[in-house]
């Protein structure tokens, strides 16, 4: 039985992740202005796996063994490649606070298929706080385009969440046969494969970008993506999947104060209400359930 303590390297990749990618929604939200969903997906997780596979070649790590490919394709197809893909789709319809703040969620759903699927636990308190959550993602999804966001806009921050929570549960049982850069490296591969019909998109997109949107992108790919994946990844392997997950609904709170101080941009007021409920939910869903109902682990 893993010791429920958290070591301080583990503490502080959970806080090198959250930083970063608190910075990659504003990020998306400026190159996305040059870049089409596919094409800045694409080039993103280039970067990422080109930094990554340089790092892996020179600490010399192999292929990972045959029982952890289940887990990085699924994390790779759902996490590095949907979630990517709905998240930079969803930023052209939602300023980037309020994207953080309704993928902010995530933490529930990978709390409820980690209880589900990896049996971690399955209290009952996530239906109180997933219905309290998606109540929050109903309210940003009403506040029209000039509060910051549209229904469309929520539906794919939603998605985005969704890949976030499979891709998540998909990579923990992997890291019992990887190491943490083996899976992200070749999540990382996966997803940008996976994103390849891109290619003719982000062609286009490069010649027609100026170079402050082309170094976002490879900012994207470096930091938020091979550096903070790869923090994660370690971070996973010391802790839980839900109480780590957990700790995402830090990110929302970075991203407001990110896009405020670098884009001028804050949600509006209903979106703001929303979102705040989104982290409502998520603060039930973790709350410590009485010791008479506490799931075996």
């Amino acid at each position: 039985m893993r010791r429920s303590g958290v070591d301080g390297k583990a503490a502080a990749a959970v806080l090198v992740t959250m930083v970063l990618w608190a910075s990659a929604f504003v990020g998306i939200r400026y190159a996305g202005e040059h870049f089409e969903p596919g094409s800045l997906a694409l080039g993103r997780l280039l970067v990422g796996a080109i930094a990554l596979g340089a790092i892996a070649v020179v600490r010399g790590v192999g292929v990972p063994p045959r029982a952890a490919w289940p887990g990085i394709i699924g994390s790779g197809v759902f996490w590095f490649a949907l979630y990517t893909v709905a998240l930079n789709w969803g930023e052209r319809h939602a300023d980037a606070g309020t994207a953080a703040l309704v993928v902010g969620v995530g933490p529930i759903l990978v709390a409820f298929l980690a209880g589900w699927l990896l049996r971690e636990g399955f209290p009952a308190r996530l239906l109180a706080g997933l219905a309290i959550a998606f109540a929050g993602v109903a309210a940003v999804g009403l506040v029209d385009s000039g509060g910051g966001s549209t229904t469309r806009g929520a539906v794919l921050c939603l998605v985005a969440a969704g890949g976030y929570a499979v891709g998540v549960v998909a990579q923990k049982p992997a890291l019992r046969h990887a190491s943490p850069l083996q899976a992200t490296t070749f999540g990382c591969v996966v997803g940008a494969v996976v994103c390849l019909p891109f290619s003719g998109q982000l062609v286009g997109d490069l010649a027609r970008a100026p170079a402050a949107a082309t170094l976002s992108v490879v900012y994207l790919g470096l930091l938020p993506t091979a550096v903070a994946f790869y923090t994660w990844a370690y971070a996973l392997s010391h802790m839980t999947t839900g109480k780590l997950g957990a700790t995402t609904y830090l990110v929302p709170v970075i991203v407001v104060v990110l896009s405020w101080a670098l884009l001028d941009e804050v949600p509006g007021l209903v979106a703001l209400a929303g979102g705040a409920l989104c982290l409502v939910g998520v603060a039930v869903s973790r709350g410590k359930p009485a010791p008479a109902v506490t799931a075996a682990r």
